[in-house]
């Protein structure tokens, strides 16, 4: 679902342009003005799935930097709606009674109808109940940072009733620590007929003994000794997909500086570019001196070095 097409906006739309056009398009298609239209319900639920999207600055930069597939996949129909001021469309269609500007009675206090029966915010009296839905579940997927810059489709096992099932899923480019993975329909049945609930994926990035994550960034180590920070000098540097460079280190370089390789991070979501890897210096302090090694340190000592 395209929410600007929607909404009929341009994706630099103005907040005001997005609510005025959502306001037009809810009084044209609010189900207590279209009775029985299952059409006009369905494309009211559209519009304010997409108003509750582009109306909050968050969750519209999440949805223009992912897309419209990712970000479904990533935000339930309840993070959707978290923090929708529902009151706010309310006063859009009320004037304060029972009975809203447009001249449509809101059943129970709430123009919504049946409309937020699902995880979209609670509703009014004109609720419909029907077969409930199944229990959502909750697992942890661990991937690797390979698996971050290139995407990847796994398989994971799980148990519903006992029985063992495998269920294939897409690991999006770029994606992050913490973030949840929906797959509708994928957990446990519903008691009484209705559709299954939904397995989240809450993702967890393995450790990496070369790099490490910072945001879209990755960060590297290399050990260089006194004089190689003194005088400058040359490292190897393996980027994560296994491209080589050498770096110059330039003479003077102190301890836990950062050098940066443009553009060999991480992706900027599945769609966007691509973060830096930074190579981080460190200064090799010999544990043990040889004589010859202690002389020379002793006559720099005696030069002011």
């Amino acid at each position: 679902m395209d929410y600007y097409k929607v909404l009929g906006v341009g994706k630099n739309a103005t907040p005001s342009e997005i609510k005025k056009a959502y306001r037009k398009l809810a009084l044209q298609y609010h189900p207590d003005k279209n009775k029985g239209d299952k059409d006009s319900e369905a494309k009211f639920k559209e519009i304010s799935e997409a108003y509750a999207v582009l109306s909050d600055s968050e969750k519209k930069q999440q949805y223009d930097t992912y897309g419209s597939a990712d970000f479904r996949q990533r935000y339930s129909q309840e993070d959707i709606f978290r923090g929708f001021d529902i009151n706010d469309i309310l006063r859009q269609f009320s004037n304060g009674g029972g009975r809203s500007s447009a001249g449509f009675s809101s059943a129970g206090g709430s123009p919504f109808g049946s409309f937020f029966t699902q995880g979209g915010g609670g509703c009014g009296g004109g609720c419909q109940t029907g077969p409930e839905k199944g229990q959502d579940m909750t697992y942890q997927i661990t991937v690797s940072l390979e698996d971050v810059l290139h995407g990847a489709e796994k398989t994971i096992s799980l148990r519903k009733n006992g029985t063992p099932q495998n269920v294939s899923v897409k690991i999006p480019k770029g994606i992050e620590e913490g973030k949840k993975l929906r797959l509708q329909h994928k957990g446990a049945p519903s008691r009484n007929g209705g559709p299954p609930g939904d397995l989240y994926l809450k993702v967890e990035i393995a450790d990496n003994e070369n790099f490490t994550r910072k945001g879209d960034d990755l960060i590297t180590r290399r050990l260089i000794s006194f004089t190689e920070a003194c005088l400058g000098t040359k490292v190897e540097v393996e980027t994560l997909e296994g491209k080589k460079f050498m770096v110059t280190v330039a003479a003077g370089t102190p301890h836990d500086s950062k050098l940066r390789i443009r553009g060999y991070g991480l992706p900027i979501g599945p769609m966007g570019g691509r973060g830096d890897l930074f190579v981080q210096i460190g200064v090799k302090v010999p544990q043990e001196l040889t004589p010859e090694q202690h002389e020379s340190l002793e006559k720099l000592q005696a030069v002011g070095l």
